[in-house]
């Protein structure tokens, strides 16, 4: 009979830590399947037309395609906008959204491409 209690108290215990993981994991599936819907402000995705800054914080948004232009300021992760012209390896940009920064929406600048990436939809089957 002791053996069997032993047993008891070592499976309650892990019975219940089971079941605490589980209730868990559905309060967080929830919570992640109500999260709310996508904002204007977050970037459309079109292949080749829309940017965003992918690879760094604090790159330079500045008035010319090359380091020798004057700097409007920074963009950050995730900032973007669409492109309107490349020249070399720098691509020109029109923000849409007002950076974190604090550039305004619609500002145009040079980026230089290797901070930057294009969308890349999923297909999901």
């Amino acid at each position: 009979m002791t053996q069997q209690r032993a047993k008891l108290r070592t499976r309650v215990p892990a019975r219940l830590a089971a079941s605490a993981v589980l209730a868990l994991s559905l309060t967080a599936g929830a919570v992640a399947t109500s999260a709310p819907a996508a904002t204007a402000a977050e970037m459309p995705c079109k292949p080749k037309v829309y940017y965003y800054v992918y690879k760094s914080s604090g790159v330079n948004f500045r008035t010319g395609a090359g380091t020798g232009y004057a700097s409007k300021g920074i963009l950050h992760k995730n900032d973007w906008g669409k492109k309107l012209a490349t020249k070399g390896s720098w691509i020109k940009l029109k923000l849409g959204q007002k950076s974190k920064s604090g550039i305004a929406k619609g500002t145009t600048g040079w980026v230089s491409k290797s901070y930057v990436s294009d969308c890349t939809p999923m297909q999901l089957d």
